[in-house]
């Protein structure tokens, strides 16, 4: 929505619409960026190192950089969150994730790693099973 050219780089504003009981991302870190995550709609549910933390519409959700977190939809209908990244880029990952993701039946997990690296972020993959266990959520085409 706000990217470095129209804020002079420092936030972009990134807009994730996500499906009822539907995981954001696997656990993950940034060493550049901090997060601040405002519920516009739905109930969202955000792991912030080892405390997990609500929020509906109106509440702000901080992720510092440099934490483990991630984020998902802990409702039953659509939630939707607006993302301030402070300074602006990260939200180039996203466009350029899109872009190898679309480009491709099945993604190169060693491209989509180099891509992740040059934007200083690190992710735990193997954290996804639990997350979906523990919350009773979907990722990607995994059941609920």
């Amino acid at each position: 929505m706000v990217g470095a050219n129209e804020s002079g780089g420092g936030f972009s504003l990134v807009e994730h619409p996500m499906p009822p009981r539907a995981l954001g991302a696997p656990l993950h870190r940034h060493s550049r960026e901090d997060e601040y995550s405002f519920v516009v709609e739905g109930r969202v549910g955000a792991l912030l190192a080892e405390e997990v933390v609500y929020g509906q519409a109106g509440d702000l959700i901080f992720k510092p950089r440099n934490q483990w977190h991630t984020f998902w939809n802990a409702g039953d209908e659509p939630a939707r969150i607006l993302e301030i990244i402070s300074p602006a880029g990260l939200e180039r990952y996203f466009e350029e994730l899109g872009n190898a993701l679309s480009s491709s039946a099945e993604p190169d997990p060693v491209e989509v790693g180099a891509l992740a690296a040059r934007y200083g972020l690190e992710f735990d993959l193997a954290s996804v099973p639990r997350l979906i266990q523990e919350h009773g959520l979907r990722f990607g085409s995994e059941p609920g």
